[in-house]
């Protein structure tokens, strides 16, 4: 496994983490890149840890800060889930929750992160260190993002959506790339979601294969969030999207 450096870069006016091997300072070995798109809560801690991990497996790495800029930057805090989860809490929490994320719901919001994302595969593909396949890894909000970019840049050569919400129909056929997908079967909306996405797949004859973990739920990979962390499933889901990108990206 190779060390890795990072520094903070900006792509347009969008801050992003650049995580990238030690390597690529010192040879003119050209690596895989690779984009990873933050969960609902948007650029953090875990998310700069995540690139951390996948640039000592070899991979050039951007993380964007997608929601800098947007009205709801830094509002939605992971407290939420708890509350929600929370009888007495739950129905204030849940129309907190609704009022902050509003803006999501416009159709521009949608085009405008595709926009943004495409703009980081740019960013890879004019670093001579990166060797031109570009692969997309999104968890929850990035996970239903890493559908869409696949979807909208074929410039994407492979797709791991951790419990994101599928794409739209009409975009399937556009997909290019092979997808692995990764849910826990306690995830119950994305659960009743998904024999509709698999059989939309497979009408369009796409390479879409789906893992899901038993007594898991949603964010079952995030290791900050004791109630949701899922470490046997985490730690296989790794070792799993890695095979995956290392067979269609490097």
């Amino acid at each position: 496994m190779n060390t890795s450096q990072s520094t903070h870069i900006t792509i347009g006016d969008m801050p992003a983490y650049h995580a990238y091997p030690d390597s690529l300072e010192n040879t003119t070995t050209k690596h895989p890149g690779l984009i990873i798109i933050h969960e609902i809560w948007g650029m953090n801690a875990h998310t700069r840890d995540v690139a951390d991990r996948f640039a000592r497996e070899g991979y050039s790495v951007i993380a964007p800060d997608l929601f800098h800029g947007q009205p709801f930057d830094g509002m939605i805090q992971p407290s939420m889930l708890t509350d929600m989860a929370d009888p007495e809490k739950r129905d204030e929490a849940q129309k907190t929750y609704r009022e902050i994320t509003a803006p999501m719901q416009a159709p521009e919001f949608a085009v405008t992160m595709v926009t943004l994302l495409k703009s980081c595969v740019d960013y890879l593909l004019s670093d001579p260190h990166v060797n031109g396949r570009i692969g997309v890894v999104g968890f929850c909000f990035g996970g239903t993002y890493a559908f869409h970019l696949a979807a909208q840049d074929n410039r994407i050569k492979a797709c791991v959506p951790l419990y994101g919400h599928p794409p739209k129909v009409e975009e399937i056929p556009d997909i290019q790339c092979p997808i692995r997908a990764f849910y826990g079967d306690q995830d119950a909306n994305l659960m009743a979601t998904l024999p509709q996405l698999q059989e939309d797949m497979a009408q369009a004859g796409k390479d879409f294969e789906v893992v899901v973990y038993p007594n898991a739920g949603h964010a079952f990979f995030n290791d900050t969030n004791e109630r949701l962390y899922r470490p046997i499933a985490a730690l296989d889901a790794w070792s799993d999207m890695l095979g995956f990108l290392s067979t269609h990206v490097q």
